[in-house]
């Protein structure tokens, strides 16, 4: 018998990692991914440079440190090869598996027992059904097939282990023992990886009304024994409070939605997520808000219905059923964060939103699996077709992760109004050379959101690859006049105008965009090809120099500043500059034309010095 418990979580990890192995041959996608890794350095090293960042940083509204050092774990192991970064994913994953399979069966153990309903032996099947209702549910590819969720699935196994040392506490109900100081430890960790954790000492109070029987119920909520298990759950809640303040000064959280509006996205969402994980079907990566909210529609009114008669009903049965009642109460406690009390991105609900919550929902599947009387091989059929339906539907789901056109395109699938999806698309498109195909999603991206500038921006860029400047400028004048701070669009403006002659409109463009982003190296190397174009050679001198020291190592400013250079006779140091493009950029055919025409015309005789 021992050795079957053994190897019961064993089978858990191997059978989730079969469903999940698509994800190892995914890639970085443009969600997040790239701003998280493939446009930021910082984190690439266990270093005292990238420790440094990693925990001080807020990258992106987030306080992570040890989700991180994970990652840079795995950059020192495998540089940017995204396999390495999937394999830790699946890896943190079934390890979760593993962990819920070890928390479901000392709780339905508990169950068992406190309930004198017989010997706590042959619950390895219900715990192990409830690891991999868990483990293998479409809702989980979010979390592990997406790399920047790393903090996501580390934090769960922080929390999961913290559960577990904390259950072992209980069971042994000695004061402050070495568990209790393990769940704590193991605790701070969790919130380290990721904020979403913050909620656990909710859940072990909950833990304790039930099953563990330490508060409420014949203990009360009032007497001695109820008062010590509050003050041994102090220094968790004193934990989660610094965390969640961290939270919303990392989050730098945007607008937000009125009371109402609030109200009605966080009962759709609830009920999102509770129908989803029934009815795992049109899942997809992005599930974008909708332009205006209408508290008082037929969805967001069914939504509250549901929610609110949920929450009563599970109350109600709490004398009968309490298992019912902890587990709806501990999936609402969980999930409360994530529904939009701080709105945060574009979306209105998340597949990864369930992460943390669902095995509170799958253990209590295991527990009426365990109290159905059925022979052991109609047991193993019904947990058995329910996993392996779902397992499909993971693979098929995971899939979905292998590309970023594969998830963009998928998300139009579910949504064909998500205005993100469309931009996203373009953008994969214009960085492949389907310029065609990019003007045709940029398009359609800000005709589903006529507010979005930066949709204008990047349409603009588009008809511009095209050779069509005069429309490419129209776009950047409405991407201006929905955000006149916008100094990608200034500065873009600037070089359709100069492609149509207008160069006195094409400097002005430029000057604001540098006004806005004095950082903007692009905006200085064409304010000084302006310049040049202008007659005024000289005055183009500062701009690139100013470029040169803001983007090192760029060839097109040394070139241009070369080309400058030359135009006002100072041959010796356009041929310095020329020189320095073929050290950047050996073979670079302006540059080596340049360079020759230069040097012929110093042995000429043609060169002067400037003072």
């Amino acid at each position: 018998m021992r050795t079957r418990g053994n190897a019961v979580p064993v089978l858990v990890a191997i059978v989730t990692v079969a469903a999940f192995l698509p994800a190892l041959r995914a890639g970085f996608v443009t969600w997040d991914d790239n701003r998280n890794f493939l446009d930021n350095a910082a984190w690439r090293g266990l270093g005292p440079a990238q420790l440094r960042w990693m925990w001080t940083t807020f990258h992106m509204g987030h306080y992570v440190p040890l989700a991180w050092m994970s990652l840079g774990l795995d950059y020192v192991l495998g540089g940017m090869d995204a396999t390495g970064y999937h394999l830790h994913n699946v890896i943190l994953h079934a390890v979760n598996g593993m962990l819920v399979y070890a928390v479901a069966l000392r709780i339905l153990r508990v169950i068992r027992t406190s309930n004198d309903s017989g010997s706590p032996a042959g619950l390895e099947v219900p715990a192990a059904f409830a690891a991999l209702l868990f483990s293998v549910h479409p809702l989980r590819v979010e979390s592990v097939a997406w790399i920047t969720e790393r903090r996501d699935v580390l934090s769960m196994a922080f929390c999961l282990v913290s559960v577990l040392c904390y259950l072992k506490h209980a069971e042994r109900g000695t004061a402050r023992s070495r568990w209790y100081w393990f769940s704590l430890v193991a605790f701070a960790a969790a919130l380290l990886s990721k904020a979403t954790s913050m909620s656990l000492p909710a859940v072990l109070l909950l833990l304790n009304n039930y099953p563990l029987r330490r508060v409420g119920g014949r203990v009360g909520f009032a007497t001695p024994a109820a008062r010590a298990v509050y003050l041994e759950l102090l220094p968790f809640g004193l934990l989660a409070a610094a965390i969640a303040a961290l939270s919303i000064i990392a989050l730098d959280p945007p607008a937000q939605l009125s009371a109402g509006a609030k109200l009605a996205v966080s009962a759709y969402s609830l009920t999102f997520y509770l129908v989803k994980s029934i009815v795992p079907t049109n899942l997809a990566p992005l599930y974008e808000m909708p332009k205006a909210i209408d508290p008082a529609s037929a969805r967001y009114l069914a939504s509250a219905v549901v929610a609110v008669g949920l929450t009563i009903g599970a109350w109600a049965i709490r004398w009968r059923w309490p298992g019912v009642t902890a587990a709806w109460f501990t999936f609402l406690v969980i999930v409360l964060p994530m529904l939009g009390i701080v709105q945060n991105g574009p979306q209105i609900a998340a597949d990864r939103y369930t992460y943390h919550a669902a095995p509170a929902l799958t253990v209590l599947a295991g527990g009426a699996l365990a109290r159905w009387r059925m022979s052991a091989a109609v047991r193993a059929i019904v947990a058995g077709v329910p996993v392996i339906l779902l397992g499909i539907l993971t693979w098929r789901q995971t899939l979905v992760w292998q590309s970023s056109e594969r998830l963009w395109t998928r998300v139009l699938e579910v949504n064909p109004s998500s205005s993100i999806a469309e931009i996203a698309l373009g953008d994969l498109m214009i960085a492949e050379g389907r310029v065609d195909e990019a003007v045709h999603h940029y398009g359609r991206g800000v005709e589903l959101d006529p507010t979005f500038a930066g949709g204008f921006n990047n349409l603009g860029v588009a008809l511009a690859r095209q050779g069509r400047p005069a429309a490419a400028a129209e776009r950047y004048r409405e991407a201006v006049a929905l955000n006149p701070a916008f100094a990608d669009a200034h500065n873009n403006w600037g070089i359709a105008l100069s492609q149509q002659g207008d160069v006195a409109g094409a400097i002005e463009h430029f000057r604001q965009a540098i006004a806005l982003d004095s950082l903007s190296a692009d905006a200085e190397v064409n304010f000084g090809n302006a310049i040049v174009r202008h007659g005024q050679p000289a005055e183009a001198i500062a701009h690139y120099a100013r470029a040169a020291t803001l983007r090192p190592g760029d060839p097109d400013t040394h070139l241009n500043w070369g080309v400058a250079l030359a135009q006002m006779g100072d041959l010796a140091a356009a041929i310095e500059q020329f020189r320095r493009v073929l050290a950047l950029s050996p073979g670079h055919r302006e540059a080596t034309e340049y360079l020759d025409r230069a040097e012929r015309l110093q042995r000429e005789g043609g060169a002067r010095r400037t003072p």
